[in-house]
């Protein structure tokens, strides 16, 4: 295979568990963020908004993912805003972004409104896809509409990225 397979990010669930209770014993650091589509669903002047999203994320998740045989891309509400307010706390560098035609789209057929993006922005090539909203409907999607081999990783918003989860994406690149 000349090309590594793509490694897509999404940002909350996987690299924020934004459900988890308790996590500075694991090693995670907290912000407090203003994403753009964030904060345009958010009341003007609300306390909310003036505190901004509080996110979670281990600055040890950059050199880890760096280290796994994949090209990596945002798939991400978050979009390019990722690279600078998310890849730089945890060491990454400035990585591609999906852009969303439409952020929460309801789908005719009940996928997850990122599937089909995700399936055209990665054009048959190899892919993972780390989110916590994926289902089987967006795994079958996936299964017949893409022409390469692809794994949707579904990953508990409540602990995030785990060992379990990393050598899960290991295995499966070293297995192509």
């Amino acid at each position: 295979m000349t090309q590594r397979p793509l490694l897509l990010l999404d940002v909350d669930g996987p690299l924020n568990p934004f459900r988890a209770r308790f996590l500075w014993h694991r090693g995670y650091v907290t912000r407090r963020q203003h994403p753009a589509n964030w904060s345009s669903r958010q009341k003007p002047g609300s306390r909310k908004l003036r505190r901004g999203l509080r996110v979670r994320l281990h600055p040890g998740h950059g050199a880890r993912l760096l280290a796994l045989p994949y090209e990596l891309a945002w798939a991400t509400t978050w979009m390019h805003q990722a690279n600078e307010m998310i890849g730089p706390v945890i060491g990454l560098p400035e990585l591609p972004v999906i852009e969303w035609p439409e952020l929460f789209a309801e789908d005719p057929d009940g996928l997850y409104w990122k599937t089909r993006t995700v399936v055209e922005w990665t054009a048959g090539r190899p892919f993972v896809w780390v989110d916590d909203m994926v289902t089987g409907s967006d795994v079958r999607h996936v299964a017949e509409h893409h022409d390469g081999p692809a794994l949707l990783l579904p990953v508990d918003p409540r602990h995030g990225l785990r060992a379990r989860e990393f050598a899960e994406l290991e295995h499966w690149a070293l297995s192509l």
